[in-house]
């Protein structure tokens, strides 16, 4: 009988932090409209020189202006600011910020002291300040001072809303990317606000294989695909609401217990109980499960597929214990 072929150990990803996606940044934003909108911008506060990324306007006029609302633009968080009473500044301007990878947002005592190591901004208010932290040596966090809306325009990638785009829409750019089904959906100039977590959520709920392209799918498989798309994002903005409360998130990242396959390498599928797949690219992973996306066929890894050859296994079955 012929040996059994398993999958070496790959080094995972799950202790990497993660852009916060559409859920999050929802979350995000729902909470800033609690705190800050129709409160004074009494000072901001820099505390890396890598944070800010605009010189024009000065980061300056921002102060002493009133926040008239918030939005989202993909996975950016945008704060507009109402008119000055100083002269010779504009009208308008908006705070763009983009968490990146590690950036997150705290809430704490109004004036409160900013960490050398973590935080890279505050915002002060009368009743409070918000922190803009940052784990890590890398600082990715990146804010930009907007003066008009042609400016701010220019920081919107193009993708499609998923929770309000109709079903045609969907099709239509799902179509025609040229992309497997995993790069499309992470696509800011496709879709707007998913990332690599809930991608791997939504292709397990349509029973897609990640590596399929949109090109190739019936109308059936669209129409799931577009289904498990809202379903899945709707789903997880209500179970973080429910966790979060009235407070700011304290606790944002990609590896969820709840999450089906995301982060769940080794585990059974939830769903038919086969061990969940992966497969490893740069500082990302692709969570699959075999038997309910790809037929029980194993996708292969770039890298270990061209080092193990005729090695690397094709099924399910060819991971069984020898």
């Amino acid at each position: 009988m012929p040996r059994a072929r398993r999958t070496p150990p790959h080094p995972g990803c799950y202790s990497l932090p993660a852009v916060p996606e559409l859920p999050d940044v929802t979350l995000y934003l729902e909470a800033l409209e609690r705190f800050v909108v129709g409160r004074e911008l009494r000072d901001l506060r820099l505390r890396s020189v890598f944070l800010l990324r605009t010189v024009v306007p000065p980061v300056a006029h921002a102060k002493k202006r009133f926040v008239t609302g918030v939005s989202r633009l993909g996975k950016r968080l945008v704060l507009a600011l109402g008119p000055s009473q100083r002269a010779g500044e504009s009208d308008e301007l908006w705070l763009v910020v983009h968490l990146m990878i590690a950036g997150r947002l705290q809430w704490r005592t109004a004036g409160a002291a900013l960490n050398r190591r973590t935080d890279l901004a505050g915002f002060d208010f009368e009743h409070g300040t918000l922190v803009l932290t940052e784990a890590g040596t890398k600082k990715r966090a990146a804010l930009h001072v907007v003066g008009s809306r042609a400016e701010l325009a220019e920081h919107a990638r193009g993708g499609l809303e998923p929770l309000t785009c109709s079903f045609d829409e969907f099709r239509a750019r799902l179509v025609a990317a040229p992309h497997t089904l995993k790069r499309a959906l992470t696509m800011p100039a496709v879709f707007s606000g998913i990332g690599n977590a809930y991608s791997d959520e939504i292709l397990h709920r349509a029973r897609l294989s990640p590596l399929q392209r949109g090109a190739n799918l019936d109308e059936h498989e669209l129409a799931r695909l577009f289904e498990a798309m809202r379903t899945v994002l709707i789903e997880w903005c209500d179970r973080l609401r429910s966790e979060t409360g009235a407070a700011v998130p304290g606790k944002v990242t990609a590896f969820r217990p709840e999450m089906a396959v995301h982060g769940k390498f080794g585990q059974p599928c939830p769903v038919c109980a086969a061990p969940v797949q992966r497969i490893v690219r740069a500082e990302n992973e692709v969570n699959y499960c075999a038997r309910c996306q790809t037929g029980g066929r194993l996708l292969r890894d770039r890298a270990l597929s061209q080092l193990l050859k005729d090695d690397w296994p094709e099924r399910l079955e060819d991971l069984e214990d020898e």
